[in-house]
C-alpha cells in the first residue's frame, strides 16, 4: 500500500509556472513508477507525465503527453519520497484537477495501469 498527497496547485496567469508535489508514504517509494494525470471539467482524466522506478544503474525514464512536452518536467526525489511536476508556460487549457498516481509496473501511461491515487490538487490558469 502507498498513500499519496498532492500539493502545490493554485491560480496562475497564462505564461506562469507552478510546481506540484506528491508526497508518498508506505512501501518503498523507489519501487514505484509515478504518474501525473489531470481532469478538466466535463472531460475524461488524461495522462500528463510519468517517471519510471529506477532500473538497475540507469536513471529513471520519463514520458510526457504531447500537449505538455517542452513545458512540463516530471522528476522524483527518492530520498524524500516525493515526485514533482514542474509546469512552465501554462495555458488556460491546462486548467484541471491534477492527480498523482503510483504503480509497480515499469512503464505506465494509462490510468488503468495505476493502482494508487491521490486526492488531487486544483490548477487554474487564467487568460
Amino acid at each position: 500500500q502507498v498513500q499519496l498527497v498532492e500539493s502545490g496547485g493554485g491560480l496562475v496567469q497564462a505564461g506562469g509556472s507552478l510546481r506540484l508535489s506528491c508526497a508518498a508514504s508506505g512501501r518503498s517509494f523507489s519501487d514505484y513508477t509515478m504518474g501525473w494525470f489531470r481532469q478538466a471539467p466535463g472531460k475524461e482524466r488524461e495522462f500528463v507525465a510519468a517517471i519510471s522506478r529506477r532500473i538497475s544503474w540507469r536513471l529513471s525514464n520519463t514520458y510526457y503527453a504531447d500537449s505538455v512536452k517542452g513545458r512540463f518536467t516530471i522528476s522524483r526525489d527518492n530520498a524524500k519520497n516525493t515526485v514533482y511536476l514542474q509546469m512552465n508556460s501554462l495555458k488556460p487549457e491546462d486548467t484541471a484537477v491534477y492527480y498523482c498516481a503510483a504503480t509497480l509496473r515499469e512503464i505506465a501511461t494509462t490510468q488503468n495501469e495505476y493502482d494508487y491515487w491521490g486526492q488531487g490538487t486544483q490548477v487554474t490558469v487564467s487568460s
